[in-house]
Protein backbone atom coordinates (compact mmCIF):
# COMPACT_ATOMS: atom_id res chain seq x y z
CA UNK A 1 0.00 0.00 0.00
CA UNK A 2 1.43 3.44 -0.86
CA UNK A 3 1.46 5.78 1.86
CA UNK A 4 0.35 9.46 1.67
CA UNK A 5 2.64 12.23 3.75
CA UNK A 6 1.71 15.83 4.53
CA UNK A 7 4.10 18.23 5.86
CA UNK A 8 2.43 21.47 7.58
CA UNK A 9 4.18 24.52 8.94
CA UNK A 10 7.12 24.59 7.20
CA UNK A 11 8.52 27.78 8.49
CA UNK A 12 8.39 26.04 12.13
CA UNK A 13 9.34 22.52 12.04
CA UNK A 14 11.97 21.65 13.85
CA UNK A 15 15.56 21.56 11.99
CA UNK A 16 18.59 19.37 13.08
CA UNK A 17 21.46 20.76 14.30
CA UNK A 18 23.49 23.07 12.72
CA UNK A 19 27.29 22.13 11.70
CA UNK A 20 29.90 23.97 9.47
CA UNK A 21 28.63 24.09 5.40
CA UNK A 22 31.21 22.12 3.56
CA UNK A 23 31.15 24.05 0.72
CA UNK A 24 31.41 27.64 2.40
CA UNK A 25 33.88 30.15 0.88
CA UNK A 26 33.03 32.58 4.31
CA UNK A 27 34.54 31.17 7.43
CA UNK A 28 32.05 30.12 10.31
CA UNK A 29 28.51 29.69 8.05
CA UNK A 30 26.65 26.61 9.30
CA UNK A 31 23.67 24.66 8.06
CA UNK A 32 21.26 22.22 9.37
CA UNK A 33 18.42 19.87 7.58
CA UNK A 34 15.73 18.47 8.64
CA UNK A 35 15.09 15.50 6.11
CA UNK A 36 11.57 14.51 5.69
CA UNK A 37 10.51 12.21 3.39
CA UNK A 38 12.98 10.03 0.71
CA UNK A 39 11.45 7.81 -1.88
CA UNK A 40 11.84 4.14 -1.81
CA UNK A 41 14.49 3.72 -4.37
CA UNK A 42 16.76 6.36 -2.68
CA UNK A 43 16.46 9.07 -6.04
CA UNK A 44 14.08 11.58 -4.36
CA UNK A 45 15.00 13.72 -1.06
CA UNK A 46 12.27 15.88 0.52
CA UNK A 47 13.33 18.25 3.61
CA UNK A 48 13.72 21.58 5.10
CA UNK A 49 17.41 23.26 5.25
CA UNK A 50 18.43 26.46 6.73
CA UNK A 51 21.87 28.37 6.37
CA UNK A 52 23.55 31.14 7.95
CA UNK A 53 24.45 34.21 5.86
CA UNK A 54 27.82 33.78 3.72
CA UNK A 55 28.72 32.29 0.16
CA UNK A 56 29.28 28.74 -0.81
CA UNK A 57 29.54 26.13 -4.11
CA UNK A 58 26.76 24.16 -5.09
CA UNK A 59 26.82 21.14 -7.11
CA UNK A 60 24.01 19.66 -9.24
CA UNK A 61 25.37 17.17 -11.60
CA UNK A 62 23.81 14.32 -9.90
CA UNK A 63 20.61 15.45 -9.82
CA UNK A 64 18.20 18.35 -10.08
CA UNK A 65 16.85 20.48 -7.20
CA UNK A 66 13.36 22.91 -6.73
CA UNK A 67 13.83 25.42 -3.80
CA UNK A 68 10.76 26.59 -2.08
CA UNK A 69 12.17 29.57 -0.07
CA UNK A 70 10.55 29.91 3.22
CA UNK A 71 12.21 32.75 4.78
CA UNK A 72 15.44 34.71 3.96
CA UNK A 73 17.19 36.12 1.13
CA UNK A 74 20.05 35.09 -1.09
CA UNK A 75 21.11 35.44 -4.76
CA UNK A 76 22.19 32.21 -6.84
CA UNK A 77 24.87 32.91 -9.84
CA UNK A 78 25.68 29.90 -12.59
CA UNK A 79 29.36 28.65 -12.16
CA UNK A 80 30.43 31.05 -15.41
CA UNK A 81 29.00 34.38 -13.18
CA UNK A 82 25.99 34.36 -15.20
CA UNK A 83 22.13 34.25 -14.82
CA UNK A 84 22.41 35.74 -11.17
CA UNK A 85 18.89 35.57 -9.58
CA UNK A 86 17.84 37.10 -6.41
CA UNK A 87 15.59 34.87 -4.29
CA UNK A 88 13.44 35.30 -1.19
CA UNK A 89 9.84 33.79 0.62
CA UNK A 90 7.32 32.80 -1.51
CA UNK A 91 10.28 32.27 -4.37
CA UNK A 92 10.51 28.95 -5.89
CA UNK A 93 13.91 28.64 -7.26
CA UNK A 94 14.64 25.54 -9.99
CA UNK A 95 18.18 24.05 -10.35
CA UNK A 96 18.13 21.77 -13.59
CA UNK A 97 20.55 18.50 -13.12
CA UNK A 98 23.63 19.65 -14.23
CA UNK A 99 23.94 22.79 -13.05
CA UNK A 100 26.82 24.81 -10.73
CA UNK A 101 27.08 27.47 -9.18
CA UNK A 102 27.72 29.80 -5.96
CA UNK A 103 24.58 31.10 -3.54
CA UNK A 104 25.47 34.00 -1.37
CA UNK A 105 23.10 33.81 1.63
CA UNK A 106 22.36 37.50 2.57
CA UNK A 107 19.74 37.04 5.50
CA UNK A 108 19.36 33.42 7.51
CA UNK A 109 17.86 31.16 4.65
CA UNK A 110 15.23 27.79 5.10
CA UNK A 111 14.02 26.53 2.16
CA UNK A 112 11.74 23.49 1.46
CA UNK A 113 13.97 21.11 -0.94
CA UNK A 114 13.29 18.43 -3.36
CA UNK A 115 15.88 16.65 -4.82
CA UNK A 116 15.51 14.16 -7.98
CA UNK A 117 18.46 11.90 -8.47
CA UNK A 118 16.75 9.57 -11.09
CA UNK A 119 18.75 8.11 -13.58
CA UNK A 120 18.69 9.77 -17.26
CA UNK A 121 16.14 7.37 -19.39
Amino acid sequence: MIELKTFAALASVPIGSFADKPTTLTEGQKEATNPLWSSPEGDTHIGVWECTPGRFTADRTAGGEYCHIIQGRASVTNADGSGTRDIGPGDLLVLPKGWKGEWVIHEHLRKLYIINEAPDS
